[in-house]
Protein backbone atom coordinates (compact mmCIF):
# COMPACT_ATOMS: atom_id res chain seq x y z
CA UNK A 1 0.00 0.00 0.00
CA UNK A 2 2.87 2.35 1.23
CA UNK A 3 4.88 1.54 -1.88
CA UNK A 4 3.81 4.63 -4.27
CA UNK A 5 5.59 7.04 -1.81
CA UNK A 6 9.05 5.84 -3.26
CA UNK A 7 8.17 7.98 -5.61
CA UNK A 8 9.40 11.79 -5.26
CA UNK A 9 5.83 13.35 -4.82
CA UNK A 10 7.12 16.29 -3.40
CA UNK A 11 7.89 18.39 -6.39
CA UNK A 12 4.83 17.57 -7.95
CA UNK A 13 3.13 19.62 -4.56
CA UNK A 14 6.03 22.56 -4.97
CA UNK A 15 4.86 23.35 -8.17
CA UNK A 16 1.48 24.32 -7.42
CA UNK A 17 0.53 27.71 -7.82
CA UNK A 18 -1.13 28.99 -4.71
CA UNK A 19 0.10 27.15 -1.14
CA UNK A 20 -1.01 23.51 -0.25
CA UNK A 21 -2.28 22.83 2.90
CA UNK A 22 -2.15 18.78 2.43
CA UNK A 23 -2.10 16.50 -0.37
CA UNK A 24 -2.52 12.87 -0.05
CA UNK A 25 -2.67 9.50 -2.09
CA UNK A 26 -6.31 8.46 -2.64
CA UNK A 27 -7.05 6.16 -5.64
CA UNK A 28 -6.72 2.59 -6.10
CA UNK A 29 -3.66 3.20 -3.43
CA UNK A 30 -5.48 4.25 -0.55
CA UNK A 31 -8.31 1.49 -1.48
CA UNK A 32 -5.68 -1.37 -1.24
CA UNK A 33 -5.93 -2.45 -4.96
CA UNK A 34 -3.35 -0.81 -7.02
CA UNK A 35 -2.27 -2.55 -10.25
CA UNK A 36 1.82 -2.38 -11.56
CA UNK A 37 0.42 0.43 -13.74
CA UNK A 38 -1.94 2.98 -11.67
CA UNK A 39 -1.77 6.16 -12.22
CA UNK A 40 -1.07 8.46 -8.82
CA UNK A 41 -3.95 9.95 -7.63
CA UNK A 42 -3.14 13.47 -5.35
CA UNK A 43 -5.56 14.82 -3.55
CA UNK A 44 -5.45 18.50 -1.52
CA UNK A 45 -6.56 21.35 -0.56
CA UNK A 46 -4.93 24.64 -2.08
CA UNK A 47 -5.26 28.30 -0.18
CA UNK A 48 -6.02 31.35 -2.47
CA UNK A 49 -5.19 34.56 -1.16
CA UNK A 50 -7.85 36.62 0.38
CA UNK A 51 -7.52 39.43 -2.77
CA UNK A 52 -8.75 36.35 -5.08
CA UNK A 53 -12.12 36.27 -3.14
CA UNK A 54 -13.08 39.77 -2.86
CA UNK A 55 -12.67 40.39 -6.50
CA UNK A 56 -14.96 40.33 -9.65
CA UNK A 57 -12.94 37.51 -11.09
CA UNK A 58 -13.79 33.99 -10.27
CA UNK A 59 -11.40 32.17 -8.29
CA UNK A 60 -9.60 28.85 -9.27
CA UNK A 61 -11.47 27.15 -6.40
CA UNK A 62 -10.85 23.46 -8.03
CA UNK A 63 -7.20 22.72 -9.69
CA UNK A 64 -7.28 19.66 -11.75
CA UNK A 65 -3.96 18.24 -14.02
CA UNK A 66 -2.94 15.43 -15.40
CA UNK A 67 -0.17 14.26 -16.94
CA UNK A 68 2.73 11.71 -17.41
CA UNK A 69 5.97 12.20 -14.91
CA UNK A 70 8.96 10.05 -15.25
CA UNK A 71 7.00 7.22 -16.80
CA UNK A 72 4.15 7.43 -14.17
CA UNK A 73 0.60 9.09 -14.84
CA UNK A 74 -0.16 11.65 -12.41
CA UNK A 75 -3.69 12.93 -11.68
CA UNK A 76 -3.87 16.14 -9.32
CA UNK A 77 -7.04 17.79 -7.66
CA UNK A 78 -6.61 20.09 -5.39
CA UNK A 79 -9.56 22.73 -3.87
CA UNK A 80 -9.49 25.86 -2.63
CA UNK A 81 -9.54 25.31 1.86
CA UNK A 82 -13.63 26.78 1.59
CA UNK A 83 -14.91 24.67 -0.50
CA UNK A 84 -13.03 21.57 0.73
CA UNK A 85 -14.82 22.28 4.28
CA UNK A 86 -18.17 23.15 2.44
CA UNK A 87 -17.84 19.44 0.72
CA UNK A 88 -16.58 18.03 4.47
CA UNK A 89 -19.98 19.16 5.33
CA UNK A 90 -22.15 18.22 2.48
CA UNK A 91 -22.08 14.28 3.69
CA UNK A 92 -18.86 13.98 1.03
CA UNK A 93 -16.95 10.71 2.10
CA UNK A 94 -15.02 10.91 -1.00
CA UNK A 95 -13.48 14.00 0.30
CA UNK A 96 -13.35 12.54 4.29
CA UNK A 97 -11.31 9.98 2.97
CA UNK A 98 -8.54 11.83 1.22
CA UNK A 99 -7.89 14.01 4.53
CA UNK A 100 -7.72 11.02 6.20
CA UNK A 101 -5.78 8.93 4.03
CA UNK A 102 -2.60 7.66 6.03
CA UNK A 103 -0.84 8.25 2.54
CA UNK A 104 0.37 11.78 3.45
CA UNK A 105 2.63 13.89 0.95
CA UNK A 106 2.61 16.86 2.32
CA UNK A 107 0.90 18.11 5.38
CA UNK A 108 0.66 21.25 7.69
CA UNK A 109 -1.42 22.40 10.98
CA UNK A 110 -4.23 22.58 9.35
CA UNK A 111 -4.77 19.29 7.71
CA UNK A 112 -4.19 18.09 11.52
CA UNK A 113 -6.75 20.45 12.35
CA UNK A 114 -9.06 19.54 9.41
CA UNK A 115 -8.74 15.83 10.24
CA UNK A 116 -9.24 16.36 14.21
CA UNK A 117 -12.77 18.20 13.05
CA UNK A 118 -13.53 15.17 10.70
CA UNK A 119 -15.62 13.20 12.97
CA UNK A 120 -18.22 15.94 13.94
CA UNK A 121 -19.14 16.19 10.11
CA UNK A 122 -20.11 12.53 9.87
CA UNK A 123 -23.68 11.77 10.06
CA UNK A 124 -26.20 8.85 9.57
CA UNK A 125 -26.77 10.36 5.67
CA UNK A 126 -23.32 9.64 4.77
CA UNK A 127 -24.78 5.84 3.50
CA UNK A 128 -26.74 8.06 0.62
CA UNK A 129 -23.01 9.19 -0.90
CA UNK A 130 -21.63 5.46 -0.77
CA UNK A 131 -24.79 4.01 -1.64
CA UNK A 132 -24.63 6.26 -4.37
CA UNK A 133 -20.93 5.90 -5.42
CA UNK A 134 -21.86 1.62 -5.08
CA UNK A 135 -24.83 2.01 -7.76
CA UNK A 136 -22.84 4.12 -10.42
CA UNK A 137 -19.97 1.70 -10.15
CA UNK A 138 -21.97 -1.19 -10.53
CA UNK A 139 -23.62 0.14 -13.52
CA UNK A 140 -20.44 0.41 -15.18
CA UNK A 141 -19.27 -3.12 -14.01
CA UNK A 142 -23.12 -4.41 -15.93
CA UNK A 143 -21.92 -2.07 -18.78
CA UNK A 144 -18.02 -3.26 -19.76
CA UNK A 145 -17.68 -6.51 -16.91
CA UNK A 146 -14.10 -5.39 -15.66
CA UNK A 147 -12.75 -6.13 -12.68
CA UNK A 148 -12.06 -2.18 -11.60
CA UNK A 149 -15.51 -1.06 -11.11
CA UNK A 150 -16.59 -4.12 -9.32
CA UNK A 151 -14.06 -3.87 -6.92
CA UNK A 152 -14.81 -0.06 -6.41
CA UNK A 153 -18.30 -1.30 -5.96
CA UNK A 154 -17.45 -3.82 -3.20
CA UNK A 155 -15.40 -1.48 -1.39
CA UNK A 156 -17.36 1.43 -1.43
CA UNK A 157 -20.46 -0.80 0.42
CA UNK A 158 -18.15 -1.76 2.73
CA UNK A 159 -17.02 1.45 3.94
CA UNK A 160 -20.31 2.28 4.33
CA UNK A 161 -21.17 -0.28 6.50
CA UNK A 162 -18.48 -0.03 8.39
CA UNK A 163 -18.63 4.24 8.89
CA UNK A 164 -22.30 3.71 9.74
CA UNK A 165 -21.54 1.30 12.56
CA UNK A 166 -18.23 2.34 13.95
CA UNK A 167 -18.35 6.00 13.06
CA UNK A 168 -14.71 5.03 11.34
CA UNK A 169 -13.87 6.36 8.16
CA UNK A 170 -11.84 3.62 6.30
CA UNK A 171 -11.21 3.56 2.51
CA UNK A 172 -9.34 0.63 2.54
CA UNK A 173 -10.50 -2.43 1.39
CA UNK A 174 -8.10 -5.57 2.47
CA UNK A 175 -8.36 -4.22 6.28
CA UNK A 176 -12.38 -3.88 5.57
CA UNK A 177 -12.14 -7.58 5.07
CA UNK A 178 -11.35 -8.29 7.79
CA UNK A 179 -13.60 -5.81 10.14
CA UNK A 180 -16.82 -6.81 7.96
CA UNK A 181 -18.44 -10.52 8.33
CA UNK A 182 -20.76 -9.75 5.35
CA UNK A 183 -17.76 -9.01 2.90
CA UNK A 184 -17.52 -12.35 0.14
CA UNK A 185 -15.21 -14.44 0.60
CA UNK A 186 -13.74 -14.36 -3.03
CA UNK A 187 -12.95 -10.77 -2.41
CA UNK A 188 -8.76 -11.35 -1.67
CA UNK A 189 -8.80 -13.25 -5.25
CA UNK A 190 -10.18 -10.07 -7.28
CA UNK A 191 -8.09 -7.95 -5.51
CA UNK A 192 -4.95 -10.06 -5.83
CA UNK A 193 -5.88 -10.20 -9.76
CA UNK A 194 -6.72 -6.16 -10.15
CA UNK A 195 -2.83 -5.91 -8.77
CA UNK A 196 -1.86 -8.04 -12.09
CA UNK A 197 -3.89 -5.32 -14.55
CA UNK A 198 -5.71 -2.12 -14.08
CA UNK A 199 -8.01 -3.26 -16.63
CA UNK A 200 -9.58 -6.45 -17.77
CA UNK A 201 -12.90 -8.78 -16.64
CA UNK A 202 -13.35 -10.37 -13.59
CA UNK A 203 -13.32 -14.03 -13.65
CA UNK A 204 -16.20 -14.45 -11.20
CA UNK A 205 -20.34 -15.22 -11.86
CA UNK A 206 -22.02 -12.36 -12.33
CA UNK A 207 -25.16 -13.69 -11.14
CA UNK A 208 -22.75 -14.41 -7.98
CA UNK A 209 -21.68 -10.97 -7.36
CA UNK A 210 -24.96 -9.65 -8.09
CA UNK A 211 -26.46 -11.01 -5.43
CA UNK A 212 -23.58 -10.19 -2.75
CA UNK A 213 -24.20 -6.53 -3.60
CA UNK A 214 -27.69 -6.74 -3.34
CA UNK A 215 -26.90 -8.33 0.15
CA UNK A 216 -24.80 -5.85 1.27
CA UNK A 217 -26.71 -2.52 -0.12
CA UNK A 218 -29.57 -4.58 2.43
CA UNK A 219 -26.39 -4.62 4.82
CA UNK A 220 -26.34 -0.93 4.74
CA UNK A 221 -29.60 0.09 4.84
CA UNK A 222 -29.85 -1.70 8.08
CA UNK A 223 -26.30 -0.17 9.27
CA UNK A 224 -27.63 3.21 8.67
CA UNK A 225 -30.91 2.62 10.58
CA UNK A 226 -29.45 1.14 13.38
CA UNK A 227 -26.18 3.44 13.59
CA UNK A 228 -25.32 6.12 16.31
CA UNK A 229 -24.58 8.16 14.38
CA UNK A 230 -26.20 12.15 14.44
CA UNK A 231 -28.50 13.39 11.72
CA UNK A 232 -26.46 16.92 11.57
CA UNK A 233 -23.24 17.70 11.80
CA UNK A 234 -21.50 19.53 14.97
CA UNK A 235 -18.27 20.67 13.56
CA UNK A 236 -19.70 23.71 11.24
CA UNK A 237 -18.60 26.53 13.73
CA UNK A 238 -15.77 25.08 14.25
CA UNK A 239 -14.99 24.83 10.34
CA UNK A 240 -15.59 28.16 10.19
CA UNK A 241 -13.67 29.71 12.28
CA UNK A 242 -10.95 27.00 11.01
CA UNK A 243 -11.61 28.91 7.29
CA UNK A 244 -11.69 32.21 8.29
CA UNK A 245 -8.48 31.61 10.67
CA UNK A 246 -6.33 30.12 8.25
CA UNK A 247 -7.35 32.46 5.25
CA UNK A 248 -6.38 35.53 7.33
CA UNK A 249 -3.12 34.63 8.71
CA UNK A 250 -1.88 33.56 4.97
CA UNK A 251 0.68 30.94 3.12
CA UNK A 252 2.52 30.99 6.73
CA UNK A 253 -0.54 30.55 8.82
CA UNK A 254 -0.63 26.43 7.89
CA UNK A 255 2.57 26.06 10.02
CA UNK A 256 4.40 22.48 7.66
CA UNK A 257 4.90 19.99 9.48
Amino acid sequence: MTDVLEFDLGPVVAEQPDPVLFATVSGAHLYGFPSRDSDVDLRGVHLLPVDALVGLREPDETRSRMWDRDGVEMDVVTHDLRKFVRLMLRRNGYVLEQLLSPLVVHTTDAHRELAALAPGVLTGHHAHHYRGFATTQWRLFERTGELKPLLYTFRVLLTGIHLMRSGEVQAHLPTLLGQTEEAPAYLPDLIAAKAEREHGPADVAEARVREDVERLHAVLDEAQRSSALPDAPAARDALHDLVVRVRLAGPGGGAQG
